[in-house]
């Protein structure tokens, strides 16, 4: 039989990792020696491999010598194959079969749809804890074949594969803990439901940017579709319902959600997008990956109350009245402005002369001055000017520094300005 056109797996690997390019061992029990044997390759004397090999984006179409690939990688636990050019899953196959403690398997990027995953095949896989598949267009077909060939399959990456459905495996994947199924088309929940269906023992399931648009199980429903799942990401989701938001708590096991760049959510302030959520997710200890403390809980539940007491009653949410129970009716918080005064109502006195004026607190003294020339009918540099506050505990002061603002004298409403004449 033809070899496939192309670079070999073999063939990358020993030009990556040759004398020339891969000198030194990573440290203790990291490198492998390979001694020569009579009938070995003459690189195997020559070749340090460490346990995680990193092949991406090098070209390779096939897998070369399979008796080659045996003997360097007896020991490698980790191999990154994505960006290849490999489109046959029996030259796959072939690489992985010949990797006996292989645990983690990136194909990403590879033209994989292309052919049939056969069982024979996948049984390769068998010792595979950790599957990427992101960007292979892998069919669901292909999925359920790995799916009943890796008994130990822990996490698995399907991302940017164009998916609009999800079709259901013959059987459960009981070892299923994370899903990455993020940046594809899946915008209904009876697709996801399926996801629920197929691996019942999930931890965390990651549907980013898929724009599902609500959550339609009861709530009954959602806590025996999703009995372990502890995490969830709907990250630029199409949700627009605080009721989607509030089936969540139906997750019994549920304690990190991420929600952000959701359309529900646009209309809200950072602070009332975080306060609201936290409040109607009372399981929950994280959110958008910032743990939530005690403290913040307690605000954001308090914040919920006033944010909804002056809605109309059929507006309030359920959520509303679990924490008035909690926390009794509030009253509403004082308003305090704390911008600072642009400017001030004072009384000048000036010989027996008295006028209200309204002074901006931005300007400086010597502005003061020309400000008060018309009504003094004083030259400005004759004039004493004095700030008078009743509540200063020092008495009056000397405004004689003609550069400095009015706003750091104090001035408030109801002062008093003094003008005087200098003393010739």
């Amino acid at each position: 039989m033809d070899q496939p056109r192309g670079r070999s797996f073999m063939q990358v690997l020993c030009e990556k990792y040759s004398p020339e390019n891969f000198p030194y061992r990573r440290g203790p029990g990291i490198g492998v020696h390979v001694p020569a044997t009579p009938q070995g390759s003459p690189m195997k004397d020559r070749l340090n491999l460490p346990s995680v090999l990193v092949l991406n984006g090098c070209g390779i179409t096939c897998a070369g010598d399979e008796n080659e690939i045996a003997a360097f990688c007896a020991h490698v636990s980790e191999l990154d194959l994505s960006d290849n050019k490999l489109e046959d899953w029996h030259e796959v196959s072939k690489i992985v079969s010949n990797v006996p403690h292989l645990e983690f398997l990136n194909l990403s990027s590879n033209p994989l749809s292309l052919s049939v995953l056969e069982r024979t095949c996948a049984g390769s896989f068998a010792g595979v804890r950790k599957l990427v598949l992101n960007n292979s267009k892998a069919s669901w077909e292909a999925v359920h074949t790995i799916l009943q060939e890796l008994p130990d399959l822990e996490e698995l990456f399907l991302c940017l594969n164009d998916y609009k459905t999800v079709s259901c495996s013959p059987a459960c994947c009981h070892s299923l803990k994370l899903l990455h199924i993020t940046d594809n088309n899946l915008r209904d929940w009876p697709e996801i439901r399926k996801l629920g269906i197929m691996f019942p023992s999930l931890d965390t399931l990651v549907l980013a940017n898929n724009y599902l648009t609500t959550i339609e199980d009861s709530e009954d429903s959602l806590g025996r579709l999703f009995p372990n799942l502890r995490s969830i990401s709907l990250h630029k989701s199409g949700l627009q319902s605080w009721e989607d938001i509030d089936k969540l708590n139906s997750f019994p096991k549920l304690e990190e959600v991420r929600l952000l760049g959701i359309p529900l959510l646009q209309p809200y302030t950072n602070e009332e997008r975080r306060k609201l959520v936290i409040a109607r997710l009372p399981s929950i200890t994280k959110l958008n990956g910032s743990v939530i403390a005690e403290g913040e809980r307690e605000d954001s539940e308090r914040f919920f109350i006033r944010y909804y007491m002056d809605f109309p009653q059929e507006e309030v949410p359920f959520r509303y009245h679990e924490l008035v129970t909690k926390y009794g009716k509030l009253e509403k918080l004082a308003v305090v402005d704390l911008r600072p005064r642009s400017s001030a109502k004072v009384e000048v006195h000036f010989k027996d002369q008295v006028e209200e004026m309204t002074v901006r607190l931005d300007q400086t003294v010597a502005e003061l001055k020309k400000q008060l020339k018309t009504l003094v009918q004083l030259p400005t540099s004759s004039m004493l000017v004095t700030h008078c506050d009743h509540e200063a505990p020092f008495g009056p002061e000397e405004m004689k520094y003609n550069s400095r603002a009015l706003h750091s004298y104090g001035i408030r409403d109801g002062d008093i300005i003094y003008v005087d004449s200098k003393a010739k």
